[in-house]
């Protein structure tokens, strides 16, 4: 399928010189992709995209974990997403923070893979490594773009960055839109469960888990949309479109 058709159309056609990828997420963790936009990941790559995941810290310590078992459950999981690429950027998981060695980093991942959608986490939530993580994506963006850094790779501006919703947040604002998942819920479940440290062991096995918690709120979504499931994203700026094609009937 050709660039700038699907789900993601753009209007940006000059975006699309040079890029490594067409989707990247911007994780604080591992797993927060898988949970969050595990859905949109699979939706993307069925049209041919190019999906890309950078995590921010390795997630750890957390009671049933640790850095050797989540990259390994990490590895599984992006088997299952068949992901173009993945890296983790070694930040200082519970501390997080937007300072200017971290948007640095980020900066260059953004020129040298070039992503012309980025998925970042929304700017409120109750874990604090979501909020910094949030003001780093857009502080990272802007410099993604500057001439005269020591920084490799070409100067490049995401055109398009949209924001979704954490696990951690508990009352939702309205989203811009939401991606229909409706195909691809049994093989996020499937990616979010290869994190068996986070979501199986130490927790409560009686219904609802925190699994049967994730597949709610996506089934959720899907119902505001008239469809099985669905992903919810925030928008800062306006979203172009060229056409009219309705998802759903006015029935």
């Amino acid at each position: 399928m050709a660039r700038g058709s699907g789900a993601f159309d753009s209007c940006y056609e000059g975006v699309y010189v040079n890029s490594a990828l067409d989707v990247l997420v911007v994780a604080p963790h591992p797993d927060d992709a898988e949970i969050s936009v595990g859905g949109t990941i699979l939706a993307s790559k069925a049209l041919g995209m190019r999906v890309g995941v950078v995590e921010l810290t390795n997630g750890e310590p957390t009671p049933y974990g640790s850095p050797e078992i989540r990259e390994q459950e990490t590895a599984a999981s992006t088997a299952v997403l068949d992901l173009d690429w993945r890296e983790n950027l070694g930040l200082p998981n519970r501390s997080l923070e937007s300072n200017l060695e971290a948007r640095r980093e980020l900066a260059i991942v953004f020129r040298t893979q070039r992503p012309r959608i980025i998925l970042a986490p929304y700017w409120e939530d109750v874990h604090p490594d979501h909020v910094a993580a949030s003001q780093l994506v857009d502080a990272a963006r802007f410099w993604a773009k500057l001439s005269k850094t020591d920084m490799p790779g070409e100067r490049f501006w995401p055109p398009q960055m949209y924001y979704f919703w954490s696990i951690h947040l508990r009352i939702h604002p309205k989203p811009s839109f939401v991606f229909d998942i409706s195909e691809y819920i049994d093989q996020k479940m499937q990616a979010v469960q290869c994190y068996e440290s986070q979501m199986i062991a130490g927790r409560p096995t009686e219904h609802p888990t925190v699994l049967d918690d994730i597949k709610d709120r996506a089934r959720y979504w899907g119902w505001t949309i008239h469809r099985a499931y669905g992903e919810p994203f925030a928008s800062r700026e306006e979203i172009g479109i060229q056409s009219f094609l309705p998802l759903t009937s006015a029935e």
